[in-house]
């Protein structure tokens, strides 16, 4: 049984406000609350053990613990004020912050890597002396597809890969590339035409490592007499190595609706520059030891489309070609998920683009 005399309360009340004077922080204040004010202290203990006392002491021993309790309890809230109060002081010197600093009011940025890439870009062709065209992204369907010989069942005019605006029959659409800027350049200026179109473009497409609904090409187009697919070639080899630096291109055939030739452009491997293939004790992760690394399309632009333009294909001729801007970047600076270009983190922006704002 608890010892309940006068004596032992006044001693237990002794050491917690002792217990409670010594401690220096909110842990010891805490452990010093636990061991005299807690359900296992003495004085809890006592109170408990009450009920056992006959009825006659059992008032005088009830008022005796009740007041020392109190005691406690005061002399714990007291305690912790003040232990509180200095912490907070000595936290607060801790954190100072001298104000007579300059600081900036905007944490430091960067331009996003897509951008910096357009700005480059837009460098590159303008030092050659072309211009920057520009369109909306909400397009016509006819100016989308129609005018760049993409017929009627092409696969590329459904619904599971176009974004089509309701109402269907208002025949608007979110852009699939940036080729409508193309049309709209050759209905309203004069020839020659020689302009790049970088911008935003629209697919019904997954969004995962490789693929995002929403990103970015690049076109360029020339349209002029005399042009043929050697100005192609010499366009691409400048732009790859503005781009990329001491590589080169190749073109493969393929087909485009709006192009008659038509071709793929590859990229030597920047990483292996084609030594790995057929070397398979040194394989190449870059371009699986195939050597080349396909960047885009491009031809000779359709007589097709220039007639649906207005111009005269016996006197006119040109090219044109294009390609992503996500995976040109990636190619250039190994950028592995092209969803890190939608997500916002300045760090990446700051990682790829190496300058801040």
């Amino acid at each position: 049984m608890a010892d309940l005399s006068k004596t032992a309360i006044d001693a237990a009340v002794a050491a917690a406000l002792a217990a409670f004077a010594a401690a220096g922080s909110n842990a010891e204040l805490k452990a010093a609350r636990l061991a005299h004010a807690g359900d296992k202290s003495p004085l809890a203990l006592a109170n408990r053990a009450i009920g056992e006392l006959p009825g006659p002491q059992r008032k005088e021993a009830g008022q005796r613990i009740g007041h020392a309790r109190d005691e406690v309890r005061r002399a714990l809230a007291a305690r912790e004020a003040e232990v509180g109060a200095a912490e907070l002081a000595r936290r607060l010197d801790a954190e100072r912050v001298d104000v007579t600093l300059p600081v900036s009011f905007a944490p430091p940025g960067a331009p996003h890597p897509i951008s910096a890439l357009i700005d480059l870009v837009s460098e590159v062709f303008v030092s050659m002396g072309w211009e920057i065209a520009e369109g909306p992204e909400l397009e016509a369907e006819w100016l989308n597809f129609d005018a760049l010989n993409i017929t009627q069942d092409h696969p590329a005019r459904a619904t599971t890969d176009t974004l089509f605006v309701e109402p269907l029959d208002s025949h608007l659409l979110l852009r699939t590339h940036t080729s409508p800027v193309q049309i709209r350049t050759l209905l309203e200026r004069p020839l020659p035409v020689y302009i790049v179109c970088p911008g935003k473009t629209y697919r019904a497409d997954e969004f995962d490592a490789t693929h995002v609904p929403v990103f970015h090409q690049l076109e360029g187009l020339v349209v002029d007499k005399g042009i043929s697919l050697a100005h192609l070639k010499g366009t691409l080899d400048h732009f790859a190595k503005a781009m990329f630096g001491d590589v080169r291109t190749r073109l493969r055939p393929h087909y485009f609706p709006f192009t008659e030739p038509s071709g793929e452009v590859d990229l030597e491997c920047f990483v292996c520059h084609g030594a790995s293939v057929g070397d398979p004790e040194h394989p190449c992760r870059t371009c699986k030891s195939e050597g080349w690394i396909e960047w885009g399309g491009c031809g000779v632009v359709n007589p097709r489309v220039l007639k649906a333009c207005g111009v005269d294909s016996e006197v006119y001729s040109g090219f044109a070609f294009g390609m992503g801007l996500e995976r040109t970047l990636m190619f250039r600076n190994n950028a592995a998920d092209m969803r890190d270009f939608v997500e916002g983190d300045v760090r990446f922006s700051r990682s790829l683009t190496g300058t801040a704002r």
